[in-house]
């Protein structure tokens, strides 16, 4: 059957035997359109799932998966399009009470407020009275116990929620939800923050409350626990629908090729690797370990780009933080360009000869009101001058060199820097990452949030970086970001798992991401 049929299947689906069930979806959402200004988030998106199942959202960021929970959980009205829960219309908007009878989402950032109880989280604003019209803490205590024994929560409700485990504190909320009616869970990223022991007692409770009647939508970036878990699964790509199929039929290929369709047939031209081996590495890492990685071991040569790739929770970003000094690793060593800087510590990392642009430019890299000058000489005052005096004239000329090298669109140096569109503000951030001639540049994310046109220059400047003999690290889960290295290194789970090589296909590399052997 090829995706085509697949995605063209019309609903309601039929069962294994060909009869169409008895009993409707317990929930649907079709023609689903949600544009955010000139964002189109959905695109005529539709799933169905039936009662029972526990049913895989995937697709890759940007895909329109967070959009449509929104859109399932009431958080956001469709522009165009319906939803039904069990064949009845989507309760409006503001009738929150309807919407928690219907649905509940468990999100990867926890709800349960940690200053609370168990049991005071659990009947949060619908406690019990007494005749006084105080609130009777026993009957809320009572309710609590009789809500985790009957949905099988092994949690003491008298315990301040502060107190408890990741995976205790997914339990309560789930508990939570189907105290309020809901049948259906959704289970956004639930596993990202468990480890292995952990994440088979969420599956062992899951596959409890299926035979109970609960129905769940499972997203996870992590494709072999959609093997493990659950009995269909729907591919979103470029805010639309794909294909819906059963996950026993899908072969692990086809699932790969739904979510990245052809672009491998699209590669940029490999570059000229500019390698040279005769000098220092821009970057050795030996034996990195904290508790988001794990013995992490690579080396970048000078005029190198390497690629540090994986999906949420891999570790990529804390690896690429701890290299430039915004975290400590609990162990191991970090030479840049043959010097040892002192861990954890951002200064000591630019003054080997680090550049860096972090993640979030919002948070972490500009100063809003600061001016253009002003944010792209923030990391260089001794260019600027000596005996703790700054000379204006030679920031302005810095500045003026930057704005010229990186085509940033602005009147003049003394703009501030919100003031620039988002794609130039990621150009003042590049620009005083390379103020300083690094011999290392670590880029995370570094065209997210960018048009088009300003993603193409900015990977450009970076190869022609890399040109002069400065080796690269970029870290990021766009395929975009990662076309022009000359390797890149795959990180799944804390760990680098895999090497892969310039040239590689979109499917081999999603795969390796997602922890999932093709060939098995």
């Amino acid at each position: 059957m090829s995706d085509g049929e697949r995605a063209a299947s019309p609903a309601p689906a039929p069962a294994d035997d060909g009869r169409v069930p008895a009993d409707p979806p317990v929930v649907e959402a079709t023609g689903i359109v949600k544009r955010f200004g000139p964002t189109v988030a959905l695109n005529g998106a539709r799933i169905t799932i039936r009662p029972g199942e526990t049913h895989a959202l995937v697709g890759r960021n940007g895909a329109g998966k967070s959009t449509l929970v929104s859109v399932l959980t009431g958080l956001q009205a469709p522009d165009e399009g319906t939803v039904t829960f069990g064949g009845d219309p989507a309760p409006r908007l503001t009738d929150r009470d309807a919407w928690r009878r219907n649905v509940a989402c468990v999100y990867q950032k926890s709800t349960i407020i940690p200053t609370l109880t168990v049991a005071e989280n659990l009947f949060l604003n619908r406690q019990q009275h007494g005749r006084n019209r105080l609130i009777s803490w026993q009957s809320v205590r009572r309710g609590a116990q009789d809500l985790l024994s009957t949905w099988s929560v092994d949690v003491d409700p008298q315990t301040p929620a502060a107190e408890l485990s990741v995976e205790q504190r997914q339990f309560v909320e789930i508990a939570r939800a189907l105290s309020f009616g809901a049948r259906f869970i959704v289970l956004d990223e639930p596993t990202a923050q468990l480890d292995g022991p952990a994440i088979n007692r969420l599956f062992d409770r899951i596959r409890d409350l299926q035979r109970q009647g609960v129905t769940f939508l499972f997203i996870s970036h992590h494709l072999q626990e959609i093997y493990e878990i659950c009995d269909m699964v729907t591919v979103f790509r470029d805010a639309r629908h794909i294909l819906t199929a059963p996950v026993a039929e899908l072969p692990r290929t086809e699932l790969v090729a739904a979510m990245t369709g052809e672009a491998a047939a699209d590669r940029l031209e490999e570059r000229a690797s500019t390698l040279d081996t005769g000098v220092t590495a821009a970057l050795s890492v030996r034996g990195l370990g904290a508790d988001a990685y794990d013995d992490v071991t690579f080396q970048i040569g000078a005029g190198e780009i390497v690629g540090l790739a994986g999906a949420a929770g891999s570790g990529r970003t804390e690896v690429a933080e701890t290299v430039v000094g915004l975290r400590a690793a609990d162990g191991g060593e970090v030479e840049i360009a043959g010097k040892r800087p002192r861990p954890g510590s951002v200064p000591a990392a630019l003054a080997a000869g680090a550049g860096f642009v972090p993640q979030d430019r919002h948070h972490q890299g500009y100063v809003p009101d600061m001016s253009i000058a002003d944010n792209a000489t923030l990391s260089v005052p001794h260019l600027l001058g000596g005996n703790g005096f700054l000379s204006r004239a030679r920031r302005d000329r810095l500045a003026a060199g930057m704005i010229e090298k990186l085509a940033i669109k602005t009147p003049g140096p003394e703009l501030p820097v919100s003031a620039l569109s988002g794609g130039n503000q990621q150009k003042v951030v590049m620009a005083r990452a390379l103020a300083d001639d690094p011999r290392l540049l670590v880029l995370i994310n570094p065209t997210a949030g960018v048009d088009v046109r300003s993603k193409e220059f900015l990977l450009g400047k970076v190869e022609e970086t890399a040109a002069t003999g400065t080796g690269v690290l970029i870290a990021s889960d766009e395929l975009d970001d990662l076309r022009m290295c000359d390797r890149v290194l795959v990180m799944f789970q804390g760990r680098v798992t895999t090497e892969i090589a310039r040239g590689w296909h979109d499917h081999d590399l999603v795969a390796a991401m997602e922890g999932v052997d093709l060939h098995a």
